[in-house]
């Protein structure tokens, strides 16, 4: 994956954000995809292969992400990961490659647990994140490992588009700070 992917990936992940006025976390996906007319059903008839967590499928008449049968973590993670698909324009291509693969997971955790507002808050751990996202301890865990990264190199809010979510966060980064230093 080169940084000039990673950077637009993270970028397209900001303006979904922004693009859909999310404003709080976990992320309202269920709102999200009605409001794209998007639908999401799970896969009982068996079109996913063993190794598909979820497959979207798009038709004249409309876009359908179809889930294996999970978790709600799980199941959260696989339509946001759809979503970049979606999103990143992978649906025009005759298949997928495994730079569109990583596009899609960066685009996933980049809209179910945007780094800028993990730092306003001053969340750092997985279990925090996890919590606060709605996402699994597994893919908390990874994206603690790169707030870390980032949080070492202080690489907050240095963008016209993280600056941008971020303010649209703020209320609810300030009622997460309020609430967290009354615990």
């Amino acid at each position: 994956m080169n940084y000039q992917t990673y950077k637009n990936t993270r970028d397209a992940s900001w303006c979904f954000l922004i693009e859909h006025k999310v404003n709080s976390l976990p992320l309202n996906l269920k709102k999200i995809v009605a409001d794209m007319g998007i639908f999401v059903r799970r896969d009982n008839r068996g079109i996913l292969n063993h190794n598909e967590m979820g497959l979207t499928v798009e038709t004249d008449k409309e876009i359908l992400i179809i889930v294996r049968e999970s978790d709600i973590h799980q199941t959260r993670y696989t339509i946001s990961h759809e979503l970049g698909h979606i999103t990143l324009g992978h649906l025009r291509k005759d298949f997928v490659t495994k730079d569109d693969e990583y596009s899609a997971e960066r685009f996933a955790i980049g809209i179910l647990a945007p780094a800028c507002v993990l730092w306003g808050i001053g969340i750092k751990s997985a279990e925090d994140i996890a919590e606060l996202c709605n996402i699994s301890i597994s893919s908390a865990r990874k994206r603690a490992v790169r707030m870390n990264e980032l949080y070492s190199r202080n690489k907050f809010l240095t963008s016209v588009l993280e600056r941008k979510v971020y303010e649209q966060f703020s209320d609810f980064i300030l009622l997460s700070v309020h609430n967290r230093n009354k615990k």
